[in-house]
């Protein structure tokens, strides 16, 4: 589906009958006779078509009026497409939204960080998902709500502001509106309810206290070789780790810190948190899809690459592969630097003198991760002469911290792409192979390419492309707007450890 495809009711009513899972999260439908609204794939019989009307977002149904169904549970569906594969206005403020900057920073802060007024992302927020930046933010906290609700034993008060919500009445109140259900209902319900598969079984457990287990849906199919093979062959030791079959980190938020622990499953992604502060909790969820690029639609993308002959073959040995991307751009971009010109390994041992020397320490219960990435600020500081590397690249790294230290250069959910890639090559030593792998893993452009990257070259060569970069570019642009996919498959057909689930 395209953009604004939830206006075509014919496609949205086919989607519906044949309950395909695929749209989950494209768009919702609303039951003018129940008062509910559901996603596409929901199991109960479908409504009359003369009973069904379509909404762009959560959000604009309950804003509408209709309450979320218990039997599909549509606010678990993953995330739209579209806020991943475009980077105008609307994509970029529900990139923010979704990191919590309405609820840190208001209205204005979300504007402000967009450079447009208050009315304009009103306006345009309304035009394209019926719901306004505190409607989709109020939808979020309740998705939150429900969430804690079902899978820790905390005290409602607590559960009420870790959502985000100012006052516990206010809490009730949008959870009966949104759920028919009071949080204490809704509690009661958790051990019976649907999993966001559609499948019975407990949604969520808690096993430990402070740690939340949750299960984080994505639209298959999804090969995870590459995706974890890429984060656990690049894993900074201190940082990340491969353990017990999942992929494990330390994350920097915006109350504080966490530790997360991501396993692949065949139809979801298990997700393990610990969190310092509860109220980063949707901005962890959110940052963890992102990282593991969820919210992507692997049909679209493989049926466009297949069109081309060569990748075809690829795309059908090994469908779905994501493009690995991160929950920190600031930290992705020092290691890009860290990264050029030298083997996995050397960048690798980079990062962790960087992480002993200048990372936070935190507490890990499962030992194995020790600190957070350093920050920007603490690395502006540092004397060039202490990085073993060369003059020029010492440079680069410097400039690169000081920019994002002082605030001069942002890399997060609000970056237009063109103008920071423009920005980033204006850097001394960032030519295109730097900015384009920020672009891709950072800035979460799927059109990025590599036409220069060693792999690449050598897949070209292996496959009988264009080995020039110039010629190879020209050959993919058959390919947009998913050349970094593009990318991921080039890659697989190598023997890198960055292609295999670590085991």
């Amino acid at each position: 589906m395209q953009k604004g495809t939830y206006i075509d009711r014919e496609r949205c009513v086919r989607a519906v009958r044949s309950k395909d899972a695929r749209f989950d999260g494209w768009f919702y439908t609303a039951v003018l006779t129940t008062g509910i609204y559901c996603r596409p794939s929901c199991p109960v019989v479908p409504p009359k078509p003369e009973n069904m009307t379509f909404y762009p977002s959560a959000a604009a149904c309950q804003q509408a009026g209709f309450r979320a169904c218990k039997r599909c549970r549509p606010d678990t569906s993953p995330g739209s497409p579209e806020w991943n594969q475009r980077a105008d206005l609307v994509a970029r403020a529900m990139r923010l939204i979704a990191d919590g900057v309405v609820d840190r920073e208001g209205v204005p802060g979300l504007a402000a960080r967009l450079g447009y007024s208050s009315r304009q992302v009103e306006r345009q927020l309304l035009a394209e998902l019926g719901a306004g930046p505190l409607a989709l933010a109020r939808a979020q906290r309740a998705q939150t709500a429900r969430l804690l609700i079902e899978t820790t034993a905390l005290p409602m008060a607590e559960i009420a502001f870790a959502a985000g919500f100012s006052s516990i009445r206010t809490f009730n109140d949008t959870v009966r509106e949104v759920y028919a259900l009071s949080p204490s209902e809704l509690r009661t319900r958790a051990p019976g309810t649907l999993t966001p598969t559609g499948t019975p079984g407990t949604f969520g457990t808690t096993p430990t206290p402070g740690v939340i287990s949750l299960r984080l849906p994505f639209r298959a199919p999804l090969n995870p070789d590459n995706l974890f093979g890429h984060l656990a062959a690049t894993a900074v030791p201190g940082v990340e780790e491969w353990r017990d079959g999942a992929y494990r980190r330390t994350l920097r938020l915006p109350y504080g810190h966490g530790i997360v622990a991501l396993t692949p499953k065949p139809d979801h992604i298990a997700c393990r948190l610990t969190l310092s502060d509860l109220r980063d909790l949707p901005v962890a969820i959110s940052r963890c899809r992102r990282m593991l690029d969820l919210d992507a639609d692997p049909v679209a993308v493989d049926d466009q690459l297949r069109t081309d002959p060569v990748l075809a073959p690829l795309v059908d040995k090994a469908p779905g592969r994501r493009v690995p991307r991160t929950v920190d751009e600031a930290e992705f971009a020092v290691r890009a630097v860290l990264g050029q010109q030298v083997s996995t390994a050397a960048a690798r041992t980079h990062a962790a003198r960087l992480v002993t020397a200048h990372g936070e320490p935190v507490d890990d219960p499962e030992g194995g991760l020790t600190h957070l990435f350093p920050a920007p600020e603490a690395l502006a500081g540092l004397s060039p002469e202490s990085l073993a590397m060369p003059r020029t690249r010492r440079t680069t790294f410097t400039t690169l911290v000081r920019h994002l230290a002082d605030g001069t250069l942002h890399l997060g959910a609000e970056s237009d792409w063109q103008e920071t890639r423009a920005r980033l090559l204006s850097f001394p030593g960032f030519g295109p192979w730097t900015v384009d792998v920020v672009a891709m893993r950072a800035l979460g452009d799927p059109d990025a390419f590599l036409p220069t990257d060693l792999g690449i070259r050598r897949a070209a060569k292996e496959l009988g492309l264009p080995s020039t970069p110039a010629a190879l570019t020209a050959r993919a642009a058959a390919w947009r707007p998913w050349r970094a996919y593009a990318v991921q498959y080039l890659w697989a057909t190598d023997s890198h450890p960055i292609n295999f689930l670590p085991v």
